[in-house]
């Protein structure tokens, strides 16, 4: 266990080593460890060292120029400059969030980022304005479409945060696959299996082998064996407003995450794309009106009549109820994670 703010101090001294700015490295550093915080771990502290090594090959830029290179009244499209997604992204979020004050609503999308950590944060930056906030990305492809042999989709996940009032936000934060690539990096790290429905081999069978992308296998969109249609659909929504809205690489040409895979060589456009999005609520209803209605949808949903032994949940509850007992009790590390951050700490000169 490692508290929150020794992971925090441990992770933003990393970050400066590479050579971030000071502020990009806070944020960065603020951005890896929600994931950590709200449960996702597979999205958070275990991944700075693929994010160094990135940087190592030259395949992240440490001091980005992040820009608009077209906008209109409500919309725009940034370039990352090659930064790191948890930059790029909160700054791309920002910008979504000032055109919505301006005119109701701001929708932007990015190219030439990276990685940006789990989608729901972004989303989350709207609540404290009384907005509704969206975040999407595309991602390096891992995912058979329906009936296909061949990985042409990333994870790409959608988050989608709503204000209420007395209770708790709304926040749906998924991949549209039927678990995230990250979900497999952690059973290898268990030595377990794969339930069935995530996996196909590279013949199209059925696996629960978590090392099968690794011989040519696939995930599969959500809705598994049966239903993947519906995952694959939302997969390919993301793909389009991520990557061939804004200029980004997309499909079989997202960069892989993993250091040791090179790019493709021949690139339909720049780096990972993400898509944001921020609505004023005022501008449908007042907002009060409208978030105490939430209040009220909310409540209705979580006390609805439930199976034996279980509870109906809101988007959102596992989350939040992780961060307030991580923040109180600390975060839970694997021992492989534990190596490679102290191994990066060796590298860098920084204790963990």
């Amino acid at each position: 266990m490692y508290s929150y703010q020794r992971l925090f101090d441990f992770t933003q001294k990393i970050f400066l080593s590479i050579g971030c700015p000071p502020d990009d490295a806070l944020l960065a550093t603020e951005t890896l460890l929600s994931a950590d915080l709200r449960g996702i771990d597979s999205h958070g502290v275990a991944r700075l060292i693929g994010y160094v090594r990135l940087w190592e090959a030259g395949r992240i830029n440490a001091t980005p120029t992040v820009r608009v290179v077209h906008e209109t009244l409500s919309t725009a499209t940034v370039d990352g400059d090659g930064g790191l997604g948890l930059v790029v992204a909160p700054k791309a979020m920002q910008i979504a969030l000032e055109k919505a004050k301006n005119v109701g609503s701001g929708w932007v999308s990015v190219k030439n980022s990276n990685h940006f950590g789990i989608a729901g944060y972004h989303a989350m930056k709207a609540l404290e304005h009384d907005m509704i906030g969206m975040a999407m990305t595309n991602a390096s492809p891992l995912v058979a479409p329906t009936y296909s042999l061949e990985r042409l989709l990333g994870t790409n996940p959608i988050a989608v945060a709503i204000p209420a009032n007395e209770q708790p936000p709304f926040v749906a934060d998924l991949a549209t696959t039927t678990a995230a690539n990250g979900k497999l990096e952690i059973l290898q790290r268990k030595n377990l299996e794969a339930p069935h429905g995530w996996i196909q081999s590279a013949d199209g069978s059925s696996s629960t082998n978590p090392n099968e992308l690794k011989d040519g296998g696939a995930l599969l969109p959500l809705g598994g064996d049966t239903g993947s249609h519906k995952g694959y659909a939302l997969g390919a929504v993301v793909d389009i407003f991520s990557a061939v809205l804004s200029g980004a690489n997309y499909g079989p040409w997202v960069p892989p995450f993993v250091s040791f895979l090179a790019p493709p060589a021949n690139p339909v456009g720049e780096g990972i794309g993400h898509f944001f999005g921020a609505m004023r609520v005022d501008a449908f209803r007042p907002a009060e009106d409208f978030k105490q209605h939430m209040d009220n949808w909310i409540t209705t949903f979580r006390n609805s009549k439930a199976k034996a032994g279980h509870q109906v949940l809101i988007p959102g509850d596992p989350e939040r109820e992780s961060e307030a007992v991580r923040l109180k009790e600390g975060i839970p590390l694997l021992p492989p994670v534990v190596k490679d951050l102290e191994g990066l700490g060796e590298k860098f000169g920084v204790t963990l």
